[in-house]
């Protein structure tokens, strides 16, 4: 590697998915000039396919009514069934695992209730230290729900500075000096903070020989780090696909739940009429006849012109492939930290881990004088990225959108402000 923009515009041109970034809307400034978008971690880029989709849909609202639920081009009864392919080659999980749904925090919310089952010996929940606020909002509502403590039930594994990462190994030694008494882990797969990415299988296995439940809320994880849920024994899972999925904001969300779990009649779950199996569903009978697949826990008919953008970036990630899109990922925010070691600034420091095997595309850089001058001149020079409080800027390279010389140009700009 070296610190040129030629270096920078050669291993574009030698990137095999580089044709992809064709395929995206890049934001544009005043002067009619692509913004550098390194914020694909909290909202993905729109594909220039997207508005095709939903406007076949709209198309066939118009056309067909009613009726679009059969003769729709892609009729909306069985719509979901579209995504759950794509969706389950994301996760590592069976198709019939997977289920679009919902929202981030209610699909959290409908599997705890049926995957939280407390005892008065085995009731506590394990979270990361620093977990995604809604997280921490979600566990401790099923605590207090549950009639437990959220303080005294809530145990927050992290290094007493919760800006560092948390290696696996402390994670494996809490978990058997407490396993007995934890019923429940809910584990960010990427940390939003640090960008830490966890050895979810070696977590998932331990916690198993502890009869602990693991669930994973996958919304840094899903489209940014290979994941192989069905294969590691996880018991359930959730995510957004507004950010590395790219399917706009608020958009349905992801469920997961391995197969050993479908069809369990033990196992409790609110129900809604679209859980019920299709075979039965419009006979409007009083017997609920759930689906023997995730789809039991859909709850209300699924918001097509919503899912019609996730289906149109899944059919883009199918095109790319998950490995050619890790392969790139690696290398461009291995060439990220490589431009930030080269700034000679004791100003910030990247308190992700350099291991790639313990990231995603993001790197966090915490600022040791944090400044909104910092941002504001970020802003202005075009770049998009965000701030985290207290102290961090979080930079995402996308390998489906972003390129080489984005990162060198952000780093070019980074530099001229911090040593300004």
């Amino acid at each position: 590697m070296n610190t040129t923009i030629e270096y920078a515009r050669q291993q574009d041109q030698n990137d095999p998915l580089a044709r992809f970034r064709e395929k995206f809307h890049i934001p544009t400034r005043p002067d009619g000039s692509e913004v550098i978008y390194l914020c694909g971690n909290s909202l993905g880029l729109q594909p220039k396919s997207t508005e095709q989709y939903v406007q076949q849909e709209l198309d066939d609202w118009k056309k067909f009514g009613v009726e679009g639920h059969f003769e729709a081009r892609r009729p909306w009864l069985p719509y979901h069934e579209f995504l759950n392919k794509g969706m389950a080659e994301i996760v590592g999980g069976l198709p019939e695992e997977v289920i679009v749904m919902n929202t981030l925090t209610v699909n959290l919310h409908l599997l705890m209730v049926s995957f939280y089952r407390p005892t008065k010996d085995r009731h506590k929940i394990l979270i990361e230290a620093n977990a995604f606020p809604s997280d921490r909002y979600a566990v401790r509502s099923q605590l207090s729900f549950h009639g437990y403590d959220p303080p005294e039930g809530l145990i927050e594994a992290g290094s007493e500075n919760s800006d560092e990462p948390f290696p696996t190994e402390k994670f494996l030694d809490l978990l058997k000096k407490q396993g007995s008494e934890i019923s429940m882990i809910l584990l960010g797969g990427v940390n939003y903070y640090t960008g830490q990415a966890f050895k979810l299988r070696e977590i998932c296995e331990a916690a198993h020989e502890q009869g602990v439940v693991v669930g994973y809320d996958l919304a840094h994880a899903a489209g940014n780090i290979p994941l192989r849920l069905h294969d590691w024994g996880v018991d359930f899972a959730a995510w957004c696909n507004y950010k590395y999925i790219n399917s706009g904001p608020g958009a349905p969300a992801g469920a997961f739940i391995h197969e050993r779990h479908l069809g369990r009649k033990d196992l409790p779950r609110f129900h809604g009429w679209w859980g019920n199996d299709k075979a039965v569903r419009f006979k409007m009978s009083d017997r609920m006849q759930p689906f023997q697949t995730a789809e039991a826990w859909q709850l209300s008919n699924p918001p097509i012109l919503a899912m019609a953008a996730v289906l149109a970036s899944l059919d883009i990630f199918q095109e790319a492939g998950i490995a050619n899109l890790r392969e790139k990922s690696v290398k461009l925010t291995g060439y990220l930290e490589f431009m930030l070691s080269q700034i000679k600034t004791d100003q910030l420091r990247v308190i992700t881990p350099k291991n790639p095997d313990e990231r995603g595309c993001q790197l966090s850089l915490q600022l040791t004088h944090p400044s909104s001058r910092i941002m504001k001149a970020l802003r202005e020079r075009g770049v998009v990225c965000d701030w985290r409080e207290p102290d961090v800027i979080r930079i995402a390279p996308v390998p489906l959108y972003n390129t080489f010389e984005d990162v060198y140009k952000f780093v070019h700009n980074l530099t001229e402000i911090l040593l300004v």
